[in-house]
């Protein structure tokens, strides 16, 4: 690729605001049917899920739930990755301490978050956006963990070590069936079998 076609294809399609604006009117308008979001200064739309996809976010909220009363765990919460990555991105779970977001807004910074979890679908755009571009942004903004469903390879993958230029220093990758342990600040033993169920 020459230099002139990366600059293009990384170049921004739009601000910040202009962004939002969109964002919150097609979210207004769909019923929150359709969920935009922007990274690396470009939009994209996030498929509705399926019933298995909420699923594996429903096998993690009872985990965290269960070994950390003193979380809580979001679903459709937008965080601002934009420090180091001009964007905004809705995680299809974030765990946070007990009220963190309580008084943010739509698009909340990601400084108190502990974790933040996607789910693959089954859509062209998912190598890219949740196994590249996700964790270079989620690490930039110094997010402790990014948790990665992977229903395509049957893994659970656990990005740790969060470097403020690059993204994650570390990434271990548990098949299903087997257990992950999220280390503190979480301090969590992940059983991972029943995310086998949840694979189309």
């Amino acid at each position: 690729m020459t230099v002139m076609a990366e600059r293009v294809l990384q170049s921004p399609q739009m601000s910040v605001e202009e962004f939002e604006r969109i964002a919150a009117f097609a979210a207004r308008e769909t019923d929150d049917a359709v969920r935009l979001e922007f990274i690396n200064g470009r939009i994209g739309v996030k498929k509705v899920a399926d019933g298995d996809h909420n699923s594996a976010v429903v096998w993690l909220n009872k985990r965290c739930l269960r070994a950390r009363p003193d979380l809580d765990v979001y679903q459709g919460q937008g965080l601002r990755v934009e420090k180091y990555r001009e964007g905004r991105a809705v995680p299809d779970a974030v765990v946070v301490p007990e009220d963190y977001f309580a008084g943010h807004g739509q698009w909340a910074d990601p400084s108190g978050v502990l974790l933040v979890l996607e789910v693959t679908s089954y859509v062209s755009d998912t190598d890219k956006r949740d196994r590249q571009e996700k964790p270079v942004a989620y690490g930039a903004a110094g997010i402790p963990f990014y948790l990665l469903i992977d229903r395509d390879a049957c893994t659970a993958k656990l990005y740790s070590d969060p470097e403020r230029d690059v993204g994650y220093g570390n990434c271990r990758t548990a098949p299903f069936g087997v257990p992950l342990v999220v280390p503190e600040p979480l301090g969590i033993e992940l059983d991972t079998e029943k995310l086998k169920q949840y694979v189309d």
